[in-house]
């Protein structure tokens, strides 16, 4: 990856509402943080234990309401959906994981810039609304912290 692609990369991020950004190319990965979020990694945090909280009704359905004092967590750019780190690896999260503020939740792919997307607030994940490798919009709710 030359110097020129970096500096853009960096110019992106920083101009931008995505607060890490992972791209590799050739072997090499750089990793670009604008530093506002404190960055956790999943194989660094423990896996919570799975509380059952979401009804097998709720696990799909996006047409019901908002849980009270939940929170929606939204596409920051229009993408692909990857729910795991790697092809083949575990999700980030299933429905009743705790999560910690700054923890990954799942990578929005455009145009082959990965954009992780954290925990804005702690709590177990109630509802996912989107598949892996669904095609997202910007602005569309992913997943429900309550």
């Amino acid at each position: 990856m030359d110097l020129e692609t970096i500096r853009t990369l960096i110019e992106f991020v920083g101009r931008s509402r995505v607060s890490e950004l992972v791209v590799g190319e050739n072997g090499t990965t750089v990793r670009i943080s604008n530093g506002s979020s404190k960055r956790a990694s999943s194989d660094s945090t423990p896996k919570r234990s799975r509380q059952q909280i979401a009804s097998a009704a709720d696990r799909g359905d996006t047409t019901q309401g908002q849980t009270a004092g939940a929170q929606t967590v939204v596409a920051p750019v229009f993408g692909v959906l990857h729910r795991s780190p790697n092809p083949g690896a575990p999700a980030f999260v299933e429905v009743g994981d705790v999560v910690e503020v700054g923890q990954n939740l799942c990578i929005v792919e455009a145009m082959k810039v990965f954009n992780t997307v954290s925990a804005h607030k702690a709590g177990p994940i109630t509802r996912i609304f989107a598949s892996d490798g669904q095609e997202v919009e910007a602005g569309q709710p992913l997943m429900e912290i309550g």
